[in-house]
């Protein structure tokens, strides 16, 4: 067996062994089964450009550790990444990050991910208004990442989260997990990883029940054309939860206690596709790119069946200007509206000369 196979056979078997005591408390973990499903929204604009979701682009950007730890390298030293969110019904929020490499020990990144719900009326339960209050969840993210040779690396990020709302608040634990293969003579990306490992430490009331994580296995592509100005990504999503429903078994959920062998193919091809999340960008120069997207079970969950629209799709384009990268995303989630990303990236070493630099980096 390779050495490039036994990382992922370990790396497989130590995800399963820790997630499925997870998972198998879990109902649902597509649409509202778990607490803090904050951490699955991406602040990033080149992402949600992109579908949303990937875990496997390799570029030396920072964004991208957000969704996997695995992803930060020492060419991301001394970047900072600042990104904003103007969401749905008053809601924003966003996501900043530094990182920095110290040689034999690795990379490390420092991250804060927030989301602001606004300020609402309190009111009496007979109505009469007392006041208001303020609703908000926050996350602070530790990463750290090591090159397990010339082609694999390895990377990790723990979370420390707190939620408000009114009277009530949590405090909880979590943990992103995973593995990168990245082969740059082919441009090719390849990637595994565990998000949300973790537990609540205070329930959101005195003997309250701890809620679930919103606990997820992904797994990853990306393939850039050698003689055009393309890359593809492409990521499956949910791969604990065959029929995003909490059940493992395909195919049999037609409204009918005995379907038709071409009843069960048919629905085990949609629930196949409601995992995907597929991504293009468009390079034609470097400082220069388009983004587009298709989040398959976003469109499933979120179209109206009398006008479908482009529910599911996404895009954007990302610009550098001097020593700044700009970057704007849409994601359309239904036909009420969009999301708007905004997101801004710089390495900080470029401001100042090397002699000025820390040593030993």
């Amino acid at each position: 067996m390779s050495r490039e196979v036994k990382y992922i056979a370990v790396l497989i078997a130590v995800l399963f062994t820790f997630g499925c005591p997870y998972t198998c408390k879990v109902n649902a973990q597509a649409g509202g089964g778990n607490t803090w499903e904050f951490l699955n929204l991406t602040s990033s604009a080149r992402v949600a450009s992109l579908g949303g979701k990937n875990i496997s682009l390799h570029d030396g950007d920072l964004n991208m550790v957000f969704h996997n730890p695995a992803l930060l390298d020492s060419t991301m030293h001394n970047h900072l990444v600042l990104n904003y969110v103007n969401y749905f019904a008053g809601i924003n929020y966003g996501y900043a990050s530094w990182a920095w490499h110290h040689g034999r020990l690795g990379s490390f990144a420092a991250g804060v991910h927030y989301i602001n719900y606004g300020k609402f009326i309190a009111a009496d339960p007979m109505g009469h208004i007392t006041g208001d209050f303020t609703a908000s969840e926050n996350s602070l993210n530790i990463s750290w990442s090591v090159a397990l040779d010339t082609l694999f690396s390895f990377g990790a990020t723990v979370k420390g989260i707190s939620s408000s709302f009114e009277q009530y608040s949590s405090l909880g634990l979590a943990m992103d997990a995973g593995i990168n293969y990245y082969n740059p003579s082919r441009l090719l990306s390849a990637s595994l990883v565990m998000k949300n490992l973790g537990t609540q430490i205070t329930s959101w009331y005195r003997d309250g029940e701890k809620e679930p994580l919103p606990f997820e296995l992904q797994l990853g592509i990306t393939k850039q054309l050698a003689h055009a100005p393309f890359r593809f990504s492409l990521l499956y999503q949910h791969l604990l939860d065959f029929g995003l429903d909490g059940k493992d078994t395909p195919g049999n959920r037609t409204g009918r206690e005995n379907p038709s062998l071409s009843q069960k193919l048919e629905n085990t091809g949609s629930e196949l596709m409601r995992h995907l999340v597929a991504g293009v960008e468009f390079i034609p120069v470097q400082s220069f790119s388009l983004y587009t997207g298709y989040n398959a079970l976003r469109r499933h969950e979120l179209k109206i069946a009398e006008r479908t629209s482009t529910v599911g799709f996404s895009w954007g384009f990302g610009i550098q200007v001097t020593k700044f990268r700009i970057s704007f995303g849409q994601a359309r989630y239904h036909l009420a509206g969009s999301s708007n990303h905004f997101s801004v990236s710089t390495d900080l070493s470029s401001f100042y000369s090397s002699r000025n630099q820390l040593p030993g980096y």
